[in-house]
């Protein structure tokens, strides 16, 4: 009886060994779901904007599975990756008085304590810690003691996203174990790389600090605030690079401290968001091909 060459035989296992590696390696490619993060940037009253922007992509069904918030897009990105769906998010929108989360004291080191923001985020969000949202979400705050960035997605939500909003200057800086923390802009207003740290294979980056009004300051406060702005965006058209597809609602128009405009904030975020969509769905379409989204 005649049996097999040796090196014939060698060949057929090498061959179905690569074939059956080939199909490995294939379905782990495919298998790997996709991670689109939504970058909600910094702008005070300009935020408002960030629930249009929301309202957009909920109603397009863009799966997001991470938010990442500064300043102002830590107090929406908060309250969206808790379970408030955009509709009602805009509810609490036009329902909030600035008494509601500004507690002002005599000035030191800032002449709004903070407590009140705090305790609105987290009666909104019925105490329920960071780590325990819907979707994960991470506040950025800024170390001012060492001017490093400092990212919060777990613990206290009303603590974590009244640092992100602690405007030096106007807010008291925040003491989280023995550390001092403020506004989250100084270090990163558009926290696009904190996303990909964490894994977002798609940024959506959010960016409210671009448009800066041309009409001069009146008072202290405007003053300083416009300062802050246009820190903000020059940091951010730095960070900015690093984002797939980025929104830019035109709210240059809307002063920091200007809550009577924030009804057409939202209107602003819709229509960039709108106008943002083809962008977005291209990416959508090319993961849906690649089996990387259902």
């Amino acid at each position: 009886m005649k049996f097999p060459d040796r090196h014939l035989i060698k060949a057929f296992y090498l061959i179905s060994f690569l074939a059956v590696l080939s199909l490995l390696v294939s379905c782990a490619t495919v298998a790997k779901p996709a991670r689109i993060a939504v970058v909600l940037g910094a702008g005070a009253s300009k935020g408002f904007a960030h629930i249009g922007v929301l309202k957009v992509l909920e109603s397009h069904k863009i799966p997001i599975s991470m938010i990442v918030g500064t300043s102002a897009g830590a107090f929406v990105g908060s309250l969206y990756a808790y379970g408030y769906n955009p509709y009602e998010l805009q509810t609490i929108a036009l329902a909030i008085q600035k008494g509601d989360v500004a507690d002002y004291i005599l000035p030191d080191n800032g002449f709004v304590k903070g407590e009140k923001l705090e305790s609105f985020i987290n009666v909104k969000v019925k105490y329920t810690p960071i780590d325990k949202f819907k979707i994960p979400f991470y506040a950025v705050a800024t170390n001012i003691q060492t001017g490093e960035e400092m990212v919060f997605g777990r613990g206290n939500t009303g603590k974590a996203v009244r640092a992100s909003c602690s405007i030096p200057g106007v807010f008291n800086p925040v003491v989280i174990s023995d550390k001092y923390y403020v506004d989250g802009g100084l270090a990163s207003p558009l926290a696009i790389d904190v996303a990909r740290r964490f894994g977002a294979d798609v940024v959506i980056a959010v960016d409210i600090s671009s448009n800066i009004e041309s009409a001069p300051p009146t008072g202290t406060i405007e003053t300083m605030m416009r300062a802050i702005d246009i820190m903000y965006g020059k940091i951010a058209s730095l960070q900015i690079k690093n984002a797939d597809v980025v929104i830019k609602p035109k709210v240059g128009y809307i002063g920091s401290s200007d809550f009577a405009k924030r009804n057409e904030a939202i209107m602003e975020g819709e229509k960039a968001a709108g106008e943002a969509m083809p962008a977005i769905n291209q990416i959508i379409s090319k993961l849906r091909q690649e089996g990387r989204l259902p």
